[in-house]
Order: structure tokens, then sequence, then C-alpha cells
């Protein structure tokens, strides 16, 4: 039974790491006048109350974007980011999160298109419903993204960015997310795919950005944050990573300040640790 909800989760350090990447891909493919598509396979609602009922219970944007709201020291790629972030709050209180496919939208273009995918019940409905307005750019499905991805690449552009952002609550994740990688690579091997994965204990969790080297990408960036320590008893996530296939040449240049200042201010006992390392094509 599907039961994730990002909204529990929303702003969290993950988001930080997962979303200032995004913003700044998107706005590296929005340097040149060709068109692009977008292509979200777990795309959740849209936004996020931060008092609401769901991330309001947690609170774990505490942990994350908060530590970044009204900072004046962030290297640039986290200042685009909160900027972006903050277009949602035009108040000037963080009191909205949007996820992935709200900030790709504030990217988006006269020409380029969206296409996202979600599978739960209640965030599907939700989503069509944030975007209902924007039925020409922006497409919504309740559907298994894994499974709908290979009927929409290559993008009639040939330009695009696919995210893949699965909760990873369900063992066959980790293998569907590489199968899928694979796929969308043999479809689309120019398209930069963007995969995040969390950071835990589990053999299966550990394993995985291996078995995405293994795929053989012409080039990618592997970005991982770790926010504390592993626990004694082997439970929680102790961080987050991204693996992306065909990055932008600027990524790791704009990521390694970003990296260091977020292992820094992100850290909840001290031991913030990043990991960057890619291959150029």
């Amino acid at each position: 039974m599907l039961s994730y909800r990002h909204a529990f989760h929303a702003g969290n350090h993950a988001d930080v790491l997962k979303h200032a990447v995004l913003v700044d891909v998107l706005h590296h493919f929005n340097q040149k006048e060709k068109p692009w598509s977008y292509v979200d396979t777990h795309a959740g609602a849209g936004c996020y109350a931060l008092e609401g009922a769901q991330a309001g219970q947690t609170e774990e944007f505490r942990g994350g974007i908060a530590r970044l709201w009204g900072r004046s020291d962030l290297p640039p790629m986290l200042a685009q980011y909160v900027a972006a972030v903050a277009a949602f709050n035009t108040a000037g209180a963080l009191r909205y999160y949007p996820g992935s496919p709200a900030l790709a939208a504030n990217c988006l273009r006269r020409d380029d298109r969206m296409r996202l995918f979600e599978l739960h019940s209640t965030d599907a409905p939700r989503l069509g419903k944030y975007f209902r307005d924007d039925g020409r750019r922006v497409r919504v499905d309740q559907g298994d993204g894994f499974a709908a991805l290979t009927s929409v690449l290559p993008p009639p552009s040939r330009r695009g960015v696919v995210l893949m952002d699965p909760s990873y609550e369900i063992k066959a994740d980790y293998r569907r997310v590489a199968e899928a990688l694979s796929e969308g690579l043999r479809r689309f091997a120019t398209g930069t795919f963007i995969l995040w994965y969390p950071l835990l204990q589990r053999p299966e969790a550990r394993q995985l950005p291996e078995r995405l080297l293994k795929l053989g990408p012409p080039s990618w960036l592997r970005a991982e944050l770790s926010v504390h320590k592993p626990r004694p008893d082997g439970l929680g996530m102790q961080g987050s990573g991204l693996f992306v296939a065909n990055p932008p040449w600027t990524l790791a240049e704009h990521l390694k300040p970003a990296l260091a200042w977020m292992a820094d201010a992100l850290a909840d006992d001290g031991t913030g640790q990043y990991r960057l390392d890619g291959q150029a094509p």
C-alpha cells in the first residue's frame, strides 16, 4: 500500500540539496532559447503549507530550509534556491514550501513543457488542481512514473530534465530506479537525469550509487550530504544523495561551495560531511 506523503518531509535537508540542484540545472537550460521538457516521476502534491497538519506535525523544515532563510552568507547556488522558495512566500515569512514541480514551473517559459506523474490517490488530484490553469504547458497524470517514463522519452525538443525521487519505502524502488535510468538513457542518451536517494544503513541503499555508476552514462556527478552520523541501531536517514547523469558542465563548480556550506549549517551534531565526484564527457 502506498503511504508516503512528501508533505511530512517538505523543506527538510534532503529537499534543500535536491531542489538547489534542480533550480540550478533548469536555470542552466534557460540560457538557451530552445525549449526543454521536464519530467517528474514522483511529483507529490505541488506546494506545502509548513504550518499545516502534516508539515507542521514533523517540522522537518526547521532542519532544512529554515536554516537558510534570512541568511546573507549563502553561496550563489543556495541564494538562487532560496530566492526561488521566497517567490512562494511573498509576505516575507516562511510559510509555504514548493515541491519539485512548483519550482520547475517557475522556471518554465512559453514553449517549455512539463509532464508530472504521481501515484498517491490523494496527492495526484491535488497536483492536478494546483496546475489546473496551465494545461497547455503542464500535464499531470495519476500513475506509476517509472512505468510511464518510456512513453515520454525522448521529448520532442530533444532537450530535457528527468527527476526521479521515489520514497524508497518499497525495497523494489532501488531496483526500479536503476532500471528506469538505464532505459531512460537508452531512449534519451543526451537527457539530464537527476536521481535522489537516501543515505541509509540498508545494503540496498548503500549499493545503489555503484549500481548507477555501472550503467555507464557518458558524464555523471554524485553529490552526497550527511547531516549526522549513522545511528547505532542502523535506523533512520543520516543524509541523502543525488546522482546526475549528463549534468550541465557548470553544476560541479556551483555545487562544491554549496555542499560545504550545507554540511556545516544543516548538520545536527557538528559532524556534517559531503561528497562530490564525477566524470566529464
